[in-house]
């Protein structure tokens, strides 16, 4: 295989409802950073049904260009169709490398792609660089559990498709507006095996903790489920989410959704508060990149006040209660 027939970064643009999901945002700013290496041009690829206001929405992100794929049948995900789609956009264009978000879509189908293709994809990666010596992009993913982390290559064949967890990249626009080029596809009925014949929406707001701009997390310094809800009063009043190490979902104190950390979510908020979190390093790798870290905990020689911009050394069930109390002292 000839890797100079292939040329240019994808990233693939998830959607839901009209709105662009920011992971596909984060992407393209991974996909700025490897385009700073390899010069090649960065491309935005968002397929729906009708794509006139989602490409509105990515046009300042940094993209080069926007494929903008308008297919009737892509009225909500499919995966047969999406595969479809973007095999056949690949087998056109020839891009070396594509970025999909590790999304429960994405998860679905982008392995689906890599098959077609028989190329390479690494999963759930954390972060992304460019090998020196070959060019090649070097996916970082946990491996064992989390307990190290694997860098792979994808050396032999193109392109180069990855999916990449949601937080790990900021989503940052940068004014200059991408070229918008506009395709129309129809896939025939009958290649699309499943029908979606209702759309049931759970009530109340989706738990997204990857999206959060406060999260509230508890560890082993919990010591148990029962003493989670004060984490919750807490999020609530500073107008964020509940989160928690790997130690407290393993020991069932939390579903796992809330977990943070390199075995569970990646996250940037504004602010983040560890409370009864040692600071191993799966957590610290899913959370240092917060913009304000504030560290409650009675061993003072915690790892996870190396992180930390405020760090508060003592018992969080007096801390905590405490600011409760002077949170809503300060909104009554």
């Amino acid at each position: 295989m000839n890797k100079d027939n292939h040329q240019g970064i994808w990233v693939y643009i998830e959607h839901t409802a009209g709105h662009v999901q920011r992971v596909g945002l984060e992407l393209l700013h991974a996909g700025r950073e490897l385009k700073a290496v390899t010069g090649e041009e960065l491309t935005a690829v968002v397929i729906a049904d009708q794509t006139g206001d989602l490409a509105e929405q990515i046009k300042s992100y940094g993209a080069d260009r926007i494929l903008a794929v308008d297919c009737p049948q892509c009225k909500e995900y499919s995966t047969d169709a999406y595969t479809q789609l973007l095999y056949d956009l690949i087998c056109e264009y020839h891009p070396s490398t594509v970025l999909v978000g590790a999304t429960e879509n994405g998860r679905d189908f982008a392995p689906r792609v890599a098959c077609r293709l028989k190329t390479g994809l690494t999963a759930d990666c954390t972060a992304l660089g460019i090998d020196e010596e070959t060019g090649d992009v070097a996916w970082t993913r946990p491996a064992f559990g989390g307990n190290l982390m694997a860098t792979i290559l994808c050396s032999n064949t193109r392109p180069q498709i990855g999916t990449v967890r949601p937080g790990v990249f900021r989503a940052e626009q940068v004014g200059t507006a991408a070229q918008v080029v506009r395709l129309e596809k129809n896939l025939p009925e009958q290649s699309i095996r499943t029908r979606i014949k209702e759309l049931v929406h759970r009530e109340g707001t989706p738990f997204r903790i990857g999206e959060a701009d406060v999260i509230v997390s508890g560890g082993r310094g919990m010591k148990g489920p029962e003493n989670f809800p004060m984490l919750q009063e807490l999020a609530e009043l500073l107008g964020g989410v509940v989160g928690a190490s790997r130690a407290a979902v393993d020991s069932g104190w939390i579903d796992s959704s809330h977990q943070v950390g390199q075995t569970g979510s990646t996250v940037r908020p504004r602010l983040y508060i560890a409370c009864g979190i040692s600071g191993a390093i799966q957590h610290l790798a899913g959370m240092s990149g917060s913009d304000q870290i504030v560290a409650i905990n009675q061993d003072p020689d915690a790892p996870i006040f190396k992180v930390a911009h405020y760090g508060l050394v003592g018992n969080l069930f007096e801390i905590v209660p405490a600011l409760i109390q002077e949170i809503k002292a300060m909104q009554a």
